[in-house]
């Protein structure tokens, strides 16, 4: 018989200007370092979990992003499943850490990667870093507002040239 999973959610989170750095979070328990990340409560909604356990573990408030990926391994002998999403924080801590949590250091991609304590995040990180900063400064850019992907304008623009140009007054 299969164990039911352990369900965890987590951020890479951001901070900062055209340099951002990236929270990693020293465990009170065993001093490793790890991405901020914790398990979600019964019938938590994932997104919702992810946010409070970063906010709890780095003592900043944050914003939900686009989701990153996951990792899974064995905890206690049952299947531990992290989903982790991009999450940018907000310049200053509103809030205490939580008791399990000793220190938060805001690092560069590269030494982020360095400081973390597991194999296994270190490797998602090193997979995922990049293009996760990659997606935040796209975000900053302001871009004309398009209907679709394929970039088409929207579809009452659209409508208000082809009455002006039936009525030939283009």
């Amino acid at each position: 018989m299969a164990r039911e999973p352990i369900n965890a959610a987590g951020g890479i989170v951001l901070r900062g200007g055209p340099r951002p750095r990236i929270a990693v979070v020293r465990r009170s328990k065993d001093d490793h370092w790890v991405l901020p990340r914790g398990k979600l409560k019964r019938d938590e909604n994932p997104i919702v979990g992810a946010k409070r356990e970063v906010v709890e573990e780095t003592g900043h408030r944050v914003k939900v992003h686009e989701f990153l990926g996951a990792i899974t391994y064995s905890a206690r002998g049952r299947p531990k499943l992290v989903q982790f999403w991009r999450m940018q924080a907000a310049e200053r801590p509103s809030h205490d850490l939580t008791e399990d949590i000793t220190e938060v250091r805001w690092l560069p991609l590269g030494a982020a990667i360095r400081r973390l304590s597991f194999p296994l995040e270190k490797l998602f990180l090193r997979s995922i870093g990049r293009r996760a900063l990659k997606r935040r400064r796209r975000a900053g850019r302001r871009e004309p507002a398009r209907n679709s992907a394929r970039g088409r304008k929207p579809r009452r623009a659209l409508a208000r040239k082809k009455s002006i140009t039936k009525r030939g007054r283009r």
